[in-house]
Order: structure tokens, then sequence, then C-alpha cells
């Protein structure tokens, strides 16, 4: 996908985790462009999912700053936190879903808590959020009613109910057969270039990653940094990386 803008709309500055007394990602940096659907990925115990909870402010960092929009929500107050939060939207691996309520009363919450709609135009917010993922007949319907992937679809709609500007996605395709992911990735495009949301993917599915990234970065455990950034198809073709282009390619042998 052609990106208009480069101005980047999230900004990782000299970013170091420490989880449990243990260091997972050691003083990293990076930048995510306005507009793109941007991939981290690594090998399993690498820190994705910990960069991820980190960016969504949900731990803060044992060092440096994660700034969304030009705001620090790594050292932001808690009402400031909410409040750069409430721009953001996140899908977690298994959905989240409740399983009490319907998918029109999930994808309501969000609205229910944070705005001061009136319910008639909460229940008409919620029910284009289901459309624009293709589940507006299934708005009755329990989360035990659907499939996993129809799971992540209303998951995405409810990460969508405020009109956040950024979505985050953990495992989008995690459990899910290869149409059905294919699928979800055409969704995540056409959400990606018709309403130009920007997409942060946590993944390690790579018919995914070449599918829907416009950039990736990758993070490798040993190091406990990124050792590749870039275009996918690119890195594995050209990495001087090999363990790199080991992962791209699938290759069993040591490096």
């Amino acid at each position: 996908m052609q990106i208009e803008s480069k101005k980047p709309i999230i900004e990782v500055k000299h970013f170091t985790a420490v989880m449990g007394g243990e260091m997972i990602i050691d003083n990293i940096s990076f930048e995510v462009n306005a507009g793109e659907i941007f991939v981290i990925l690594g090998g399993s115990g690498c820190g994705k999912s910990t960069l991820l909870k980190h960016m969504i402010g949900l731990v803060e960092p044992a060092a440096g700053d994660i700034e969304i929009e030009g705001e620090n929500i790594a050292t932001a107050s808690e009402e400031k936190k909410k409040e750069i939060q409430k721009r953001i939207g996140v899908m977690y691996q298994q959905g989240a879903l409740f399983g009490s309520l319907n998918l029109i009363e999930n994808v309501s919450l969000p609205l229910q808590e944070f705005t001061t709609f009136s319910p008639e135009a909460i229940h008409l917010i919620a029910h284009m959020k289901l459309q624009m993922v293709g589940l507006d007949k299934y708005a009755r319907h329990m989360p035990s009613e659907i499939s996993g992937g129809m799971k992540k679809r209303a998951a995405i709609a409810r990460a969508m109910a405020l009109d956040p500007k950024i979505l985050f996605l953990d495992e989008p395709s995690a459990g899910l057969d290869p149409i059905t992911s294919a699928e979800l990735d055409h969704l995540i495009k056409r959400l990606s270039r018709n309403f130009n949301i920007t997409f942060v993917v946590v993944t390690h599915e790579l018919e995914s990653i070449y599918s829907i990234a416009d950039r990736v970065i990758m993070l490798d455990k040993r190091v406990k940094k990124i050792v590749a950034s870039g275009n996918p198809a690119y890195l594995r073709d050209n990495s001087d990386n090999p363990w790199v282009r080991q992962f791209f390619k699938r290759e069993i042998n040591s490096v």
C-alpha cells in the first residue's frame, strides 16, 4: 500500500522492558507512521506482546518513552493515560468478548462507558461498526454461537467503537485456518485503506506478514533488541543477518 504521510503517529524512544526482574527488551527505538500497517514480529519469548502491553499503557517501561500523537503514555498521569487510551483501540489475542453479551452489546460497551450518546445513537453506531466488519447480520448472536474468525472480527468492531486513529492487534490470525486468516488480512487492509487507520500488529504468521505489512520490526530474545526493520520480503531476500533470513524462509538449519 502506498503511504501518503510519513509523519510518525507513534514514537518509541530508548525503550527498555523488565518483567519479573528479567530484562526482556533492551533500549530499542522505532517509529510508526500514520496510516501504515506496522508489524512487530520475532520468535517465541522475544517480547512482542510485552512491547504491545507497554505501547497501550498497561505496563510502565523500565526506561524510555512511548509517545502517541506526541503525548508520552509511559509517563502520563492516570487521567491523561485514560484520555490517550480512548484514542486507540485494542484487539486481544482471543478476542476477549464478554460471553454473556451478544455482539452488538459487546461493541456498545466502550460507547456506554466513554460517551454521553443516547442509547439509540449507541445502538446505531455499534451496528455500523459490525457492518464494517461484515457482521451486522449477527448482531444478536452470542460469542459462543459464532466461529473463531467471526469473534476476531467482532473484537475489531469493538476496538473501533470510539473511532480510534490507531488499532493494536495481538496475534489476530492465531488459531484460524488459512482461508479465514486470509479473509481477516483482507479486512485489515481494507480498514487501513478506507479509514486511514494505523495498525500495529503483533504476529509471527509469515503469510499474514507478507500480505499486510508495510513495515516490520523483528525482535530477537538472544540480544533483546531489534535485529531487522523494513519490508518483510526485502528482509527475507536481502538481510545480512542469517537468523533473520532463516526466520523469514522458515529454514530449520542453525546459524
